[in-house]
């Protein structure tokens, strides 16, 4: 249960450090209980979507979903989505990777990074009609936590423990079940709400995800902390984009 906590804690800006208090040894699983943190952040994110459909246009309610996971989150992805731009942008060797994306300061390849990456994310959720978009949202942001959880399985980290952001190494996640368990909550969805051909969808954070993989074993031999948060919403695009071109073309 702890580990579950440690994950809501570090994922999200929820005050659960107020009831509760864990040691920072669960910290170092938060990557194999991430799906969990999912169910919350997604679950938040597709509510205020769906919800705000009702006084609101589609694109106004999908900006206004994004916006409630972002808030949740303290955008702690997007943050590393960005640095990770700025690193393997404008990074010519390991060590330049490295020490730009340990830069607090975001550069050019991030900024234009992140203006892609929302205005792709938006504009296809905005394709669909609100509910279904709301239900992708929710499933993706499971689905891509449990599939990207698998990066420290991969890789190793790539810098020295005392230089990480958050001063810990994520543990390999040993229980499978644990990882994927939550993805149980994603078959209702999917098949209520959801059109069936949409599910081939799948294929492409899969890919995406291998792909990645090589590409950051390539460049730095291991992984960071912003390379999980670029590994997942990078992954949970390409699900929505996917998704996207199936439901409009079978």
């Amino acid at each position: 249960m702890k580990n579950i906590l440690a994950a809501f804690m570090f994922f999200t800006r929820l005050p659960f450090w107020r009831v509760v208090t864990v040691e920072k040894e669960y910290f170092k699983n938060v990557v194999a209980y991430w799906p969990y943190a999912g169910i919350i952040t997604g679950g938040i994110g597709a509510g205020v979507m769906y919800g705000a459909s009702f006084a609101f246009p589609a694109a106004v309610a999908v900006i206004l979903g994004v916006a409630a996971r972002v808030l949740v989150t303290g955008a702690l992805h997007e943050d590393g989505l960005a640095d990770f731009f700025d690193g393997f942008g404008g990074g010519t060797d390991r060590d330049a990777v490295l020490r730009i994306m340990k830069d607090s300061h975001i550069g050019s390849y991030g900024v234009l990074g992140l203006i892609l990456y929302f205005a792709l994310l938006v504009a296809s959720l905005s394709a669909l009609p609100v509910k279904i978009a709301a239900a992708l949202f929710f499933c993706g942001d499971i689905l891509c936590k449990s599939i990207s959880s698998g990066i420290v399985n991969l890789l190793p980290y790539a810098r020295p423990e005392q230089e990480s952001k958050n001063k810990l190494i994520y543990n390999r996640t040993g229980n499978a079940i644990a990882s994927f368990l939550p993805l149980c909550l994603v078959w209702p969805f999917y098949t209520m709400l959801i059109p069936l051909e949409a599910a081939y969808a799948i294929a492409a954070p899969m890919i995406l995800f291998i792909l990645l993989i090589h590409f950051m074993r390539h460049k730095i031999q291991g992984y960071t902390g912003d390379c999980c948060g670029a590994m997942f919403l990078l992954t949970e695009l390409s699900f929505l984009l996917a998704s996207v071109a199936l439901i409009n073309t079978l």
